[in-house]
């Protein structure tokens, strides 16, 4: 079965050369998969969380068919339940609580009466169980030989709006599962992770006379102000090695985009149009994209550094904006419909530098907030549709779409 498996990523890289080209496998069967509960502690409600989170992550890996069922077993027993005896695999799990109060996980998973893999897991804050499943759907999906998915172990930082001029700074895990608030009194929105440790952000506080950029050191709990501007001050965009950053300020009301130095503390402008540029990306060391009204309405272009002249990137779909940039591809929001002023669509679209192909991600709703992920394979975005909101994860490569209901609050802006 493994190499049923193997065959199907093998397949679908090859298809996968252009991301903007949809992936189409010739295996649509997957292997089937049922979880098995032998839990001995906690709360029935608690089990059922855990057993829906391991579910979740578990169908997200995009390898397996999932059975919905949580089938109560004993850890230890010879033999799987009987409505799992013709399961391809099973994924068998016991929580229980130790002496020092620690949640722990030993898991296994069982390919035809064989255990293939096992291995147990511990964390101290039981609120935080859900980084348990992901980790074990991480550790699945490298012994089944699946595309790396370091992204779910990642954290998300988003600022929620719990009332009129008042927000929090959120940390979380992919799925929205996990909340942990690290910022709250004051307005405080657009946050960015500042390192690739995930250890601290910058945010814009709009407390002051002057809407300001921060620096949140989250381990020492540690905020230094950055700079401050009339109008508006965003970080967009961090490098990768966190020494330089893409800030859209507006000091005369007019919104540009200017490179930050962390080392030297200073500002360069990058764009001078007489209209709106904002939103800026790295594109590689020497290039940005970035949203502009040039045209009349919000559009990608794309700039060197060190030029002046500007290029065009999008030529399907009005009002496109809230781009994500990844090597030579790039997904954005585009209005799809004509009509300004009536409840629109807005999809996300991707395209590549490298070709003409432009591939929509989403199909229905208001879809925003793009963020690719690491590594480039998934995407990251907040779903409106009838009144609901939820958190996307869209897997480029399998051409899959998952959605986590969003409970609380309206999502102002987030980073992955």
């Amino acid at each position: 079965m493994k190499k049923i498996i193997l065959y199907i990523l093998l397949v679908a890289t090859l298809f996968a050369t252009d991301l903007t080209i949809e992936v189409k496998k010739s295996v649509t069967t997957l292997p089937s998969l049922a979880i098995e509960d032998a839990s001995i502690t906690y709360s029935d409600s608690f089990k059922m969380r855990f057993f829906k989170a391991l579910f979740a992550d578990m169908n997200v890996l995009s390898l397996f068919n999932v059975d919905k069922h949580r089938r109560l077993t004993y850890f230890k027993a010879t033999d799987v339940v009987v409505e799992n005896k013709d399961k391809d695999y099973v994924l068998r799990y016991k929580m229980f609580e130790d002496d020092a109060g620690k949640l722990n996980v030993e898991v296994k998973l069982i390919e035809h009466a064989n255990t293939v893999f096992r291995k147990n897991y511990k964390i101290s804050k039981k609120s935080a169980y859900v980084f348990l499943a992901h980790a074990i759907a991480y550790d699945v999906n490298k012994y089944m030989g699946g595309e790396d998915i370091g992204w779910i172990k990642r954290r998300v930082v988003f600022a929620k709006v719990v009332a009129p001029l008042k927000s929090e700074i959120v940390v979380s895990d992919y799925t929205l599962t996990y909340q942990h608030t690290i910022l709250k009194g004051g307005f405080n929105i657009f946050p960015k992770w500042a390192t690739s440790r995930q250890d601290a952000i910058y945010f814009t506080s709009m407390d002051g006379k002057k809407p300001t950029l921060k620096y949140f050191d989250i381990r020492r709990g540690k905020i230094t102000p950055v700079a401050s501007s009339e109008g508006m001050i965003v970080c967009s965009d961090v490098r990768d090695d966190g020494k330089k950053l893409l800030v859209t300020m507006a000091p005369d009301s007019q919104p540009d985009i200017y490179l930050y130095d962390t080392a030297k503390r200073s500002f360069r402008r990058l764009t001078t149009f007489s209209g709106i540029d904002v939103g800026g990306q790295f594109l590689g060391t020497d290039k940005i994209v970035f949203i502009s009204d040039r045209l009349g309405y919000p559009n990608i272009f794309m700039k060197a550094i060190e030029g002046s002249s500007v290029e065009q990137l999008v030529y399907y779909g009005k009002t496109n904006s809230a781009c994500s940039v990844h090597g030579n591809y790039i997904v954005y929001k585009a209005r799809e419909s004509s009509n300004i002023f009536s409840k629109n669509t807005f999809n996300l679209h991707l395209i590549s530098l490298n070709s003409d192909f432009i591939r929509r991600l989403t199909a229905t709703g208001i879809n925003e907030f793009p963020r690719f992920s690491k590594d480039g394979k998934a995407i990251l975005f907040i779903k409106n549709y009838k009144n609901q909101s939820a958190i996307g994860v869209i897997r480029l490569t399998y051409n899959k779409n998952y959605l986590f209901p969003v409970k609380h609050g309206r999502i102002q802006s987030l980073d992955w």
